[in-house]
């Protein structure tokens, strides 16, 4: 994901002197291109995001585009302050762009995995929150934030889905993209973890489940219409994210479905549910550990189908 956001990145560069890039001392390599093409339009803070979102607010208030980038945690949970009073509040142009969401960098420790950002980010007024499931999400995502005024979030993870576009597809800020379709239960994942989320849905179809799967993208605007047709056309609803459950993409789609007078027959969310992340390990083995793997998400998926079967049949 970080490499489509980069390529994306540097054409829109090309083609836009408005658009820049700072990063907190990170991305050496990465940038090199970047940074020799477009020396005017890129800065490094250091290791000093606070500042470095101070600068980006600045510069946005100028008439540029800023993407500001770091890992994970660093450019969103020290910079709250930042983010809230500076770039939220005046509708600055800031894209706070985080490589490593979820636990990307699983070996390193609570410090870096990225388990809250969704529900505090999501929290904030004036932000726009977006977390792509594949390469060609990044990308596009990174070409529509570009272009849509105000602050907004875009959280890249370092694993992905296959690439689930069609031909001549376009994406859309707040739209789901459906990707699977079924109607036995709904699937919706932000995020890298879609991969998960397809593995199983296949799983699932071997044993003759359907699910639909849904790449939820966006998480602040969140597309009502694709939860109005899951809760009406599938028996359930499961929720798919790397991130706590409070207040992230299960907590977003439960108030919508409920203030909207929508009831799925069954709704669970699949994220973290053990307070802190407390183990290391590779993104793969703290999935398992933490039940959001694809293996995880098919026996959920069964589980809750058991039981709403039974509950009709009791009624």
């Amino acid at each position: 994901m970080r490499d489509s956001f980069v390529r994306m990145l540097t054409e829109m560069a090309a083609e836009n002197q408005d658009i820049c890039l700072i990063t907190g001392d990170l991305g050496f390599g990465v940038f090199t291109n970047f940074k020799e093409r477009f020396p005017y339009q890129y800065i490094n803070a250091g290791v000093a995001e606070q500042n470095m979102l101070g600068i980006a607010t600045g510069l946005a208030l100028t008439g540029k585009t800023i993407f500001a980038y770091s890992i994970g945690n660093f450019p969103t949970l020290r910079c709250l302050e930042q983010i809230r009073n500076d770039a939220c509040y005046h509708d600055a142009n800031v894209k706070i762009v985080t490589v490593g969401g979820g636990f990307s960098y699983g070996s390193l420790g609570i410090s870096h995995h990225a388990t809250e950002d969704i529900s505090i980010m999501r929290s904030l007024p004036n932000i726009t929150v977006v977390c792509p499931g594949d390469r060609w999400e990044a990308a596009r995502a990174t070409a529509a934030l570009a272009q849509l005024p105000g602050t907004c979030y875009l959280r890249l993870d370092k694993s992905y889905a296959p690439d689930t576009n069609e031909s001549n597809e376009v994406f859309n800020v707040g739209k789901a993209r459906k990707i699977v379709e079924g109607s036995d239960a709904t699937l919706i994942a932000t995020g890298g973890i879609l991969s998960e989320a397809l593995i199983a849905a296949e799983e699932l179809r071997n044993r003759e489940i359907k699910c639909r799967v849904i790449s939820m993208h966006t998480i602040k605007p969140l597309d009502e219409a694709a939860l109005h047709a899951a809760c009406h056309e599938t028996a359930g609803i499961i929720t798919i994210e790397e991130n706590t459950i409070d207040g992230g993409l299960g907590s977003a789609v439960a108030e919508t479905c409920l203030e909207n007078g929508e009831r799925p027959g069954f709704f669970h969310r699949i994220g973290l549910r053990a307070g802190f992340s407390c183990i290391v390990g590779s993104q793969a083995y703290l999935r398992k550990q933490y039940g959001m793997d694809a293996a995880s998400i098919a026996s959920t998926v069964e589980t809750h189908l058991s039981n709403h079967s039974r509950m009709e049949v009791m009624n």
